[in-house]
């Protein structure tokens, strides 16, 4: 199935966020922000966020933790992405930076101590479901993995700049980089002015999909004393305020049609559009997302295709910075 967000825009290479913002002279928190509140757009800087949220809100984050899930083998490099319940796991093959397509039943790639094998296709031929080198493949990728990384990012950087603040709960591919720009001085401050904030899991599969290729399912946790949290600000008039398109698809997932929200953890398939909008979610922070990716969608779902477009255009005639070392954005509906 493909998915067709409305967004248009072209990228200017320039606009590729290539290292993080520290090696730039920048604290995390001071990256740029742009808020779109329907019609208005504002452009700040992250660590001005509380100027925009009100006491009584709830802002949802993602405590997974980013692996180095990059091997680098012989003839590929592995991307490790998700972990199945039979041990399993669903890699991406990449050949000189270039997902490869050709792979077949069998195949072996040599790593570092032993092999990984493809077992089978999963959801096309980009991904494929393997039988790993190790029993322990989260011990494995911590003694010979590395962060992954696209063309964009001209060195590599250690892992502790693929995590967030929030990150502890260790499960995913990529960074859920909406969360990169908060620091613990403004996680301190927006607490101190009424802001809550409440943890969920989303553990975050690769990220390199085709053109309007839909999400993987992912595994995601709601525990009880969030749900109960996100019930209580929304019967009391408060506003949840996701931190990255994980959060909206984790809480949603958890969401009934009412809003109610209910424990629960496991696998979502969960797909967001303007047809199929968040029933809890009345905003969302995230960064800026490549043309035509699925993520745009949920954008569309949460703050409508015409805001988000505003937004995406102003982010460019203003020189915002791109993908996971990038600008940010706060929509609220």
């Amino acid at each position: 199935m493909k998915v067709h967000p409305q967004t248009r825009f072209v990228l200017p290479e320039a606009l590729n966020a290539g290292e993080p913002p520290e090696a730039r002279g920048l604290s995390r928190d001071q990256v740029k922000l742009l808020v779109a509140e329907g019609p208005t757009v504002t452009h700040t800087r992250f660590d001005r966020i509380g100027d925009h949220l009100r006491p009584g809100d709830l802002l949802l984050v993602n405590t997974s933790s980013t692996l180095s899930a990059a091997v680098d083998g012989t003839p590929y490099t592995v991307h490790f992405s998700t972990p199945l319940d039979d041990g399993t796991w669903v890699v991406e093959l990449r050949d000189g930076g270039a997902p490869m397509f050709d792979g077949a039943v069998g195949q072996r790639v040599e790593l570092p101590e032993g092999a990984l094998t493809l077992l089978a296709p999963y959801h096309g031929n980009r991904l494929w479901i393997a039988k790993p080198p190790a029993d322990d493949v989260l011990g494995y990728l911590r003694r010979h993995g590395r962060p992954i990384t696209y063309d964009y990012v001209g060195k590599r950087w250690p892992s502790a700049s693929y995590q967030t603040v929030f990150a502890r709960d260790p499960g995913s591919a990529e960074m859920p980089s909406a969360a990169r720009p908060f620091s613990f001085e403004l996680v301190s401050h927006l607490a101190s002015e009424g802001v809550l904030i409440a943890p969920i899991v989303l553990h975050c599969g690769v990220s390199s999909l085709e053109s309007h290729e839909p999400p993987q399912p992912e595994r995601y946790d709601v525990p009880a004393h969030t749900a109960r949290l996100v019930n209580w600000v929304k019967a009391n008039g408060g506003r949840v305020i996701a931190v990255g398109t994980t959060a909206v698809r984790a809480i949603e997932t958890a969401a009934g049609s009412d809003g109610t929200v209910t424990p629960s953890h496991g696998w979502t398939d969960l797909i967001l559009s303007p047809d199929r909008p968040p029933h809890v979610v009345d905003g969302l922070i995230t960064g800026w997302h490549a043309p035509e990716a699925s993520h745009l969608l949920l954008l569309e779902s949460v703050a409508g295709p015409e805001q988000v477009q505003h937004a995406y255009d102003a982010a460019l005639t203003h020189h915002y910075l791109w993908h996971e070392f990038g600008d940010s954005c706060l929509l609220l509906r």
